[in-house]
């Protein structure tokens, strides 16, 4: 093992998306910083958001239009295009690279500032995004730091050691999670392929597995153990951490981990100490003080003999969803890159100078901060429910007089608080009647229409419109679901032009949870333009950001909704600025028929069959013959076609 990584020659801050060019006169749009990430503030000089793929070191000439990505991929096969249909996932690698070098600059300055007397190594756990062409990406962009990867399950651990066959050999591979002994072979045989592969410990029985695996297979591990802190965080994520945590070996049973080595002979083999406290931590002190409980424990293993190298420091580093840099739960993190670095090595450089323990390589297990922001998903918002305008009419004005008095009087006056009661009682009382039969439905839409008005004559009203998104939340956004994980949506196009309306966006499953009702900045609606307000038509598309980690690997296919087309986008110095390296249609309805055990070949026969004896009763005409081929092919083409929206318009920029 090498005892210091090749230095990087630059350090840049964290990679930027940014809307260049024209700026807005306010921020109409609160969008996070991805990776320090998006500014509200400007748009390119069509409106358009575009990507500056190497952060700060950006050129002016390589910005990339996201629209001008869109409109070429869904330029259709017929005209030579790649034919994609939204729902979207365009993909930078050059972002990926930008923050995979980030992170190995911001350790590296820490290492240097402090007189650090080792170096980082970082791994990515492979269960934020297993895409084979991430995982790729970063295997083949971290190489000249030795960047490795974590598995936690016996997929993962095959999927990492056949990437990291074109990695660096040095690299870590470093296999978490629950084991049986198929999982430990496994493992092991990685080190008899020459894989740098630590095997640690979730539970103190699985150190009998690996000795007496290690000992059939004849092969020495490395092994490493997780122990759980009593450090602990408050937010959802806490629940992995502290003394009641899933994972880890509480301080009795790394003791006894300790003397059952020894007694095998294989106290020599154990070299690394992994912890987590838990993902998005908010603030550099909790983690400091996570990280010095561990440091402690480190050097309490190298006083009870343990050949100890790497301290492992999970997972845990944050990304600002939001921009405001305050901490709140799940949404923000008050430091910096280089903060988070700064901590870490700090408070393992104290502890092992006051222990005189040599210091250990330092390992993190950083996905979300290095796959979050390279994606943004691109979806349509293909219609808008406007809030019924309602001219009251003579017959109602009289209506409200005759028997809502204390009502109008409210209205007169200007006493909102007693008017809105005053609503809800009329409401009630007439749907009452209607329920009786007394009042008709046409009497109910004008008694709605009535209470509407008198809403909006004392500022009450709610202006709000639904944006219905070409897009299923369940696949899709799954942590907003599960946790009310909140991402960045702006549209990407239009930015030049001031929002005439304010939404909510509801998806096409048919459930009431498909709703985003809550966004970034604590806002109950977004910003957005009217979509009928396009002189020619046109879609109106929007983004969700850094919604790289996870959200792709948890989707489901609630109501049959499949993948998104997904799109690889390289910096080019052609003349869009731009090259598309890969591009995957999404997921056609058969394939996600065939994912929970329908056989769409045979389903497709037995229509044609039904279709078949259908036109036999009525006749066996040419005319009955042409509407059997339509049928048969309206059929195949739906079996065919991704399960979303399919709209004909252009798009309108």
């Amino acid at each position: 093992m090498a005892l210091s990584p090749p230095p990087l020659t630059r350090l840049s801050r964290p990679h930027q998306l940014l809307l260049v060019g024209v700026p807005l006169s306010r921020p109409l749009f609160i969008v996070s910083t991805v990776g320090e990430l998006l500014t509200s503030r400007a748009a390119n000089s069509s409106g358009n958001i575009s990507v500056r793929p190497h952060g700060d070191e950006t050129l002016p000439h390589q910005d990339i239009d996201l629209m001008k990505v869109v409109k070429n991929v869904m330029v259709p096969k017929s005209s030579g295009g790649l034919g994609l249909q939204l729902p979207l996932i365009v993909r930078f690698p050059d972002v990926l690279k930008n923050r995979l070098e980030c992170l190995q600059s911001a350790f590296d300055s820490a290492v240097k500032s402090q007189g650090y007397g080792s170096h980082y190594q970082g791994v990515f756990p492979v269960k934020c995004n297993q895409d084979r062409f991430i995982v790729e990406d970063i295997v083949n962009f971290g190489s000249p730091f030795r960047f490795g990867l974590e598995a936690g399950s016996k997929p993962e651990i095959l999927l990492a050691m056949s990437c990291l066959c074109k990695g660096n050999p040095d690299a870590f591979l470093v296999c978490n999670g629950f084991k049986d002994a198929e999982y430990v072979s496994l493992a092991l045989l990685g080190r008899k392929l020459a894989f740098n592969t630590m095997i640690v410990l979730e539970q103190e029985h699985e150190l009998d597995l690996v000795i007496n695996l290690s000992q059939k297979m004849n092969v020495r591990p490395l092994i490493g153990l997780r122990a759980k802190l009593r450090t602990k965080q408050s937010n959802h994520y806490g629940s992995y951490s502290g003394e009641k945590g899933k994972f880890g070996l509480t301080s009795t049973q790394i003791v006894s981990v300790v003397a059952k080595l020894s007694e095998s002979g294989m106290l020599d083999c154990l070299q690394l100490l992994h912890f987590h406290i838990g993902s998005m931590i908010p603030s550099s002190s909790l983690l400091s003080h996570g990280v010095s409980e561990a440091a402690q424990i480190y050097c309490e293993l190298v006083r009870l003999g343990a050949h100890m190298k790497i301290i492992d420091v999970g997972g845990g580093l944050g990304i600002d969803y939001d921009g405001s840099k305050s901490g709140e739960p799940d949404q923000s993190v008050t430091y910096t890159l280089e903060e988070y670095a700064e901590a870490v090595v700090s408070s393992i450089r104290y502890v092992c100078h006051r222990r005189s323990v040599k210091h250990p390589v330092i390992c993190s297990e950083s996905g979300r901060a290095i796959v979050s922001h390279h994606s943004v998903l691109i979806f349509e918002a293909a219609s808008d429910v406007k809030p019924v305008a309602h001219q009251p009419k003579p017959d109602d004005i009289q209506f409200l007089l005759q028997r809502e008095e204390d009502l109008y009087a409210a209205v007169m006056r200007g006493d909102q608080e007693s008017s809105l009661l005053y609503v809800e009682q009329l409401k009630q009382r007439c749907l009452e009647e209607f329920k009786e039969g007394v009042l008709s439905i046409e009497q109910l839409v004008s008694v709605d229409g009535l209470c509407e008005w008198v809403l909006k004559a004392i500022g009450g009203s709610d202006p709000v419109q639904t944006y219905n998104m070409n897009l299923s939340i369940f696949t899709s956004t799954p942590d907003h679901l599960g946790m009310g994980q909140l991402f960045p949506i702006v549209p990407i196009h239009k930015l030049d032009q001031k929002p005439g309306a304010r939404g909510v966006l509801s998806d096409l499953t048919c459930d009431s949870d498909g709703k985003i009702v809550k966004f970034i900045g604590g806002e109950s609606s977004l910003p957005l333009h009217e979509i009928d307000s396009y002189g020619g038509g046109g879609r109106y598309l929007l983004g969700l950001f850094l919604g790289g980690s996870y959200e792709e690997t948890m989707g489901g296919v609630h109501n049959l909704f499949g993948g998104p087309s997904v799109v690889r986008v390289s910096q080019s110095d052609g003349p869009h600025s731009f090259v598309v390296t890969r591009a995957v249609s999404g997921q056609p309805s058969s394939d996600v028929l065939r994912a929970v055990q329908h056989e769409p070949e045979i389903m497709l026969q037995t229509l044609k069959h039904r279709a078949e004896e259908v036109m036999h009763t009525k006749g066996s005409g040419e005319e009955d013959e042409n509407e059997y081929k339509n049928v048969a092919a309206c059929l195949d083409r739906s079996f065919h076609n991704m399960p979303y929206l399919a709209t004909e318009e252009g798009i309108s920029e």
